[in-house]
């Protein structure tokens, strides 16, 4: 089982690309399974390395880039996202966020409790497997009112295999995950950690790239996102092959339908299949919020 390391000042790592790692897409899964690197099919064991890859290169330029491919658009997800969760409207949360290195989700989470219910109680485990991105997100929590505080805590660690020993079961209020688990080797892995650390009642909720269903912002959409966000990449952060893999990523991940039935397999209730029941689209589809309750 992977240990987890609580990060006060994550460890500086170089940013190394692995995509073009022809030994690790050779190599062997003794189970012979494999799973989608973007459009590629790699083993499932070479997978982590590969993305690791991807966010040490764009750790430092992610917040910008996310900016310039989204035109801001997504730091109004992100509000709406937490706004529809209300943390800290019933009292205090114990609340985790996976693959939340870079902060903003956990930056977020408080602001809203202090802001709107006046609670200084709601604490934030940030998770991530990628030490430069909670780096990031360190750097971030310096500059406000919670730096040195109980109320937010970093720590490095798989989301597919959270140690059991410091991520007990039964022990979080709201877990949230944000862009990040289509990144993941095994969202049935993910799915069932959450439903794991949750307690009875808690809830889950995820906001991630999903499926356009309006053919003519379909076709507009996969037209911008694999010209210039590929383009973007390599003027403004000198990478077009991992903003060329963040593309096809979210090609490959379920449409909405088929994760809300991930979702309640892993043991959630939900709501209906439908736009404003298991999910909320944003934007058309182009992002969608999905919860669930652990029942």
């Amino acid at each position: 089982m992977q240990a987890t390391r609580s990060i006060r000042l994550p460890r500086k790592l170089s940013a190394c690309r692995l995509i073009h790692n022809h030994s690790i897409l050779r190599s062997s899964d003794p189970s012979g399974r494999t799973t989608s690197f973007g459009f590629r099919t790699v083993p499932e064991e070479s997978k982590e390395s590969l993305v690791k890859g991807v966010f040490d290169s764009v750790a430092s330029k992610y917040d910008l880039m996310n900016d310039a491919s989204s035109l801001g658009v997504h730091r109004l997800w992100k509000d709406s996202f937490v706004e529809t969760l209300k943390p800290g409207r019933k009292g205090p949360l114990r609340c985790i966020d996976v693959a939340g290195g870079t902060g903003d989700i956990a930056l977020r989470i408080l602001d809203h409790a202090r802001e709107n219910y006046a609670d200084r109680e709601t604490t934030v485990e940030i998770v991530d497997i990628n030490a430069q991105m909670l780096k990031e997100g360190f750097t971030r929590f310096k500059k406000t009112m919670y730096h040195n505080t109980p109320q937010v805590s970093f720590h490095e660690a798989n989301a597919q295999e959270l140690p059991a020993s410091q991520f007990k079961n039964d022990s979080y209020d709201l877990y949230t995950i944000t862009f990040g688990i289509r990144n993941c080797t095994s969202i049935p892995a993910v799915l069932s950690e959450a439903y794991r650390v949750l307690k009875p009642g808690a809830t889950f909720a995820c906001l991630e790239f999903s499926k356009v269903k309006n053919p003519l912002l379909s076709t507009l959409y996969d037209q911008y996102s694999f010209t210039v966000i590929p383009l973007l990449g390599t003027i403004l952060a000198g990478d077009r092959d991992s903003y060329q893999y963040l593309v096809e990523s979210i090609r490959k991940f379920p449409s909405q339908p088929d994760f809300a039935q991930m979702i309640r397999d892993a043991g959630f209730s939900t709501g209906g299949d439908f736009d404003g029941g298991a999910w909320t689209d944003l934007w058309g589809g182009i992002a969608s919020i999905h919860t669930g309750v652990k029942i």
